[in-house]
């Protein structure tokens, strides 16, 4: 999956566990896809200042991505939505529940 829509549906997920400043720039970085100079130009901050923030939400959000696995099984959840065969579908929901 490409960094930028991974984490754009990473910040979708967990974004009320994202203070709201750094939620604006993660945004404007990863969705509106604006550059940290234009970022920081558009806040009255510095360069720096963006790109720490950025890096601290990708690993905040990479963080809480690991632990609790919601993207991940979001997606094999639609993956199994493809599945006909109701009792493969039922195995395949027993070993996601585990």
């Amino acid at each position: 999956m490409e960094k930028f829509v991974y984490y754009s549906l990473l910040l979708d997920i967990y974004d009320f566990l994202i203070t709201e400043n750094k939620r604006k720039i993660f945004s404007l970085y990863y969705d509106e896809n604006l550059t940290m100079q234009e970022i920081a130009d558009l806040m009255q901050v510095s360069k720096s200042f963006i790109g720490s923030s950025i890096k601290t939400t990708e690993q905040k959000l990479t963080k809480l991505e690991n632990e609790l696995q919601i993207l991940k099984t979001n997606e094999r959840l639609k993956e199994l939505l493809k599945i006909d065969d109701l009792n493969i579908l039922k195995q395949e929901l027993e070993k996601l529940i585990k």
